[in-house]
Formats: C-alpha cells, structure tokens, sequence
C-alpha cells in the first residue's frame, strides 16, 4: 500500500493540504499568562535535565505524539532537523478512557478518534487545567462521519476525566503541553499526533481487539488502513506523507528508500501515574481491610468530607468522584488518586483527606497483613435551594 504511483498521489495532494489548513492562527498560539508561566517555571529545569540524561538537544525544533487506545499510552518524539530521524522522549500513561475501538463518527458516541490530528489550539485557561485542542473532525472525519453532528472539542488535556478526548494527569499535561509550546515557539506550526487503536505487534493487544471487533467490521477496515503509517513509523522513525482520497480514505506513502532503523519494544510507562508499581499488592485476600472505627463511623466521614467540598463545586449542583488507593500492611492509607471526576484544586483536596484521616485494620492473607488496593466512590451534591 505504501507503493503508490506518482500521478495517483499528485491527484490527492489538494485535498491532503485542505485537511492540513484548517485551524485558527490565533488559537493555535500558545499565551503566557501568568498561570502557564508558573507552570513552566515549575516543569522546565526538570524536562531539560531528562532531555540532557537522554542523550537529547535541547530545544527541540520537532514534536510527534502518538495515542494508542488499548495501551492507554501517549508517546512523545522529538528531533531537531527535519532530516533526522525522531527519538523517544518518554510515554506517558492515558489516564482515562472512553468508547472502544474504531474511529470517531458522531457527536455523542463517546469515541476517542483514531486517524491523524494535529494540535490546532493552545488552551491555558481550561476547565481541565491544559488543554491541547485536535483538528477534529478533519477531512476525512467530514466526508465518513455524520454530516449534520459529527462532533467535536477533542482534546489533550489534564484532570483525568473524558467524554472522547485524550486525558492525562495534571502534573503531566504539565510536561506535555510545555513541550508543544517549546515545539511551536521553534517554528513547528503542525504538531502530528497519530491515534492509533492499538499497538499492531502486541498478541495481546491483536487478540484482545479482534474479540471486541468480531462484529464490527468496519472498524476492523479502519485499523487496517492507517495501520501503514505506524508501520512506516516503526520501521524508520520517520512520518510518512498521509493523504486523504475523495472518499474519505486514508492513503500512507512512505519513501521505500528511507533507511531502517531498530524497533524499539515499549514495556512501561515512563511516569508517575502508577505508583502502585513499588508495592507488592494482594488482589485476593482473606479478610479486607476494616476501617478502625468501624463502618459507621467511616460513612460519617465520607459524608462529612462530600459536605465540606460543597463550596468547591464551583457552581455545578453536584460531582462525583472515584478514588483510588491502598491500604498498606500498617493500615495507613498511602498514594490516594483521583481516577475519574474533579478537578486539580479539589482532587488535590481529597487526596490530602483520604491519606492523612483514614486508619484501617489492613486487610490479611493466610493470617499475614498485606497491601490491597481499594476504591471510594464520592457524590458531592450541592443542598437545594429553600
């Protein structure tokens, strides 16, 4: 498929350009208010001492990101030259999800898309704490997507909550949305970002992605068709020319001459979303971890703690939350996370609660404590009105 003719491909050059010129000058520039300068301010010294342990020139003059769905990963690329090849800088952990496999088609299907994006706006001010905006719908999401409702607002951005869109942590869209700045403020005014359903080598990925598509063909037909560009990717670390055919299709051309280079096998996410990973943790147990004042007494306080973050709701009438942490062996309650709901300020509040006030009985197996892994759900309902 990466084969095509000369003249097949000049003939989609136009319509490839037309999906690459749709954005707003103005919102793609990224604004230094004060908030995004403290940040910066905060991440900057960290990112250049890990570009320099890299082996990597700071500051880079090109950035690449890829998503993949199954994984719940977000790479980023880097280089300096048009000429070089991109080198990993580090993945990081997507820390929400919604949808399943196959492409975005409709306003409401709660589908992260899948295809080529690029970054078309800068927001400092989001309710998500940073946001990254995307080209979507692009051309080829217009022509195969619902006419009337495609959708749209699709976003990198902070507080691990999403209804379709790419959320990572706070503290790491931090990192990311830093870097697209330097990226930008360098002269890149296209940042790609490929979403990919899955990565293509992984058996378990393939297997668990052909139980989930069995009758879904066409997301099947999807995944296929853009599966030349992460081939292409993988085999030169190098992007290749993607165009869009009348159809809505995507056509990858690669240069059948571009030098290979080493896959590179990703096991882990490099960031610190999952510190559980330093813990040996029981999923079976024999006896579950008890609150030391008993159930009542830990009702009372789960209620007190919604009722004190009322005036946080920032005029919503209600919120829920789901936390998650352990229970360690000494009955302390240790890496408290905000896994869905909230937002920085509050989640910061909560997290703070849950690890300083909860004592447990820790939970037991074959009559030895150990360390279990527990989730809370919170609703945080505003009082009506009289």
């Amino acid at each position: 498929m990466l084969n095509k003719s000369l003249s097949y491909i000049l003939g989609l050059v136009l319509l490839s350009y037309t999906a690459t010129a749709q954005y707003s000058l103005e919102d793609a520039t990224p604004r230094r208010s004060f908030k995004v300068s403290s940040i910066f301010s905060k991440v900057e010294d960290s990112i250049k001492k890990e570009f320099t342990e890299k082996g990597l020139k700071w500051p880079m003059k090109y950035m690449f990101v890829r998503s993949f769905k199954y994984e719940k990963q977000m790479e980023i690329w880097v280089k300096n030259d048009v000429k070089e090849t991109f080198r990993l800088f580090k993945v990081y952990k997507v820390c929400a999800t919604s949808g399943t496999f196959g492409p975005k088609r409709k306003e409401g299907d709660k589908q992260v898309p899948e295809g080529f994006y690029y970054i078309n706006e800068f927001n400092p001010n989001s309710n998500y704490h940073l946001a990254l905006g995307l080209n979507y719908p692009n051309v080829s999401d217009a022509i195969l997507s619902d006419q009337s409702k495609p959708g749209g607002d699709i976003y990198i951005h902070g507080n691990c909550v999403t209804i379709g869109c790419i959320p990572l942590t706070d503290s790491l869209i931090e990192e990311v949305y830093y870097l697209a700045t330097v990226a930008k403020e360098q002269g890149q005014d296209f940042i790609p970002v490929h979403i990919y359903p899955l990565r293509y080598d992984d058996p378990k990925a393939t297997e668990q992605f052909k139980t989930k598509t069995k009758f879904k063909q066409d997301a099947q037909v999807f995944a296929s068709q853009i599966r030349d560009a992460y081939e292409y990717f993988e085999d030169t670390h190098q992007l290749p020319a993607i165009m869009i055919d009348k159809g809505g299709n995507y056509v990858i051309a690669g240069d059948p001459d571009a030098p290979k280079v080493e896959r590179i096998k990703i096991i882990e996410t490099n960031n610190p979303v999952d510190p559980y990973a330093a813990y040996h943790l029981e999923e079976k147990v024999d006896k579950v971890p008890m609150y030391k004042e008993g159930s009542a007494a830990l009702q009372k306080w789960l209620y007190n703690l919604t009722q004190s973050l009322v005036p946080m709701l920032s005029g919503s009438p209600s919120m829920s939350l789901q936390v998650e942490f352990i229970v360690d062996k000494e009955g302390n309650t240790v890496l408290a996370n905000v896994i869905s709901g909230g937002y920085s300020d509050l989640n910061k509040v909560v997290k703070s609660k849950f690890e300083k006030e909860l004592k447990w009985h820790p939970a037991t197996k074959n009559g030895a404590p150990v360390n279990t892994r527990l989730k809370q759900n919170l609703n945080i309902v505003a009082p009506e009105d009289l």
